[in-house]
């Protein structure tokens, strides 16, 4: 038996010397002669450069003032997204998740998100009151499957959406849902006034 021989109960004790491991394997160690290696001038960095940057600061994006910024950093970053600029209630949720609670917590990411499904809702409102309601049954992916085996596609196979299919529409509309609720509430209401 060899001192290469893998799987064995008591392997060997003695480590290979770097001239044995390269004549038994071929090209082993051809990174280790500096000159060889492309990543040197990354690793090696001049005294005072700890990180290899060769900027002290970058320059600030104009509008970091009133940018949200997790409680973990003193200031922004010194370059930032503008895509989506906060506005409305989502923006007010958003905001307080950014100035109270840590990335690090999870009230932090549920108050994210539920800035984000309001940002949506608030979407969906204002697109019916311009006259551009969302597609219902379309946005749900029901109309695509028709004509597809819809039901049979999914019982007895390994597909794992068929366990939230009922759900699919709730999830995807429940903004008009619930507004549908709140109209049925004060519709009751205003008839039990009367």
């Amino acid at each position: 038996m060899s001192d290469h021989t893998p799987y064995i109960a008591d392997p060997p004790r003695r480590v290979p010397s770097a001239e044995e491991l390269r004549a038994r394997i071929p090209g082993w160690g051809s990174d280790l002669a500096p000159a060889d290696r492309p990543s040197v001038p990354k690793l090696s960095r001049e005294a005072g450069s700890a990180t290899g940057a060769h900027w002290d600061l970058p320059p600030q994006q104009d509008g970091a003032h009133g940018r949200e910024r997790s409680i973990e950093h003193a200031h922004v970053t010194p370059v930032f997204g503008t895509a989506q600029p906060l506005h409305g209630v989502a923006g007010i949720v958003r905001r307080y998740a950014y100035r109270r609670f840590s990335e690090g917590r999870l009230a932090h990411w549920m108050l994210l998100v539920v800035g984000d499904r309001l940002d949506v809702a608030t979407h969906r409102v204002t697109d019916a009151l311009r006259g551009r309601p969302d597609r219902l049954i379309s946005e749900t992916g029901v109309a695509a499957e028709r004509g597809h085996h819809p039901v049979a596609s999914r019982l007895g196979s390994s597909r794992s959406d068929w366990r939230h299919q009922v759900l699919d529409p709730v999830v995807a509309n429940w903004g008009w849902l619930a507004a549908l609720g709140a109209v049925v509430l004060v519709v009751r209401r205003v008839r039990r006034s009367r």
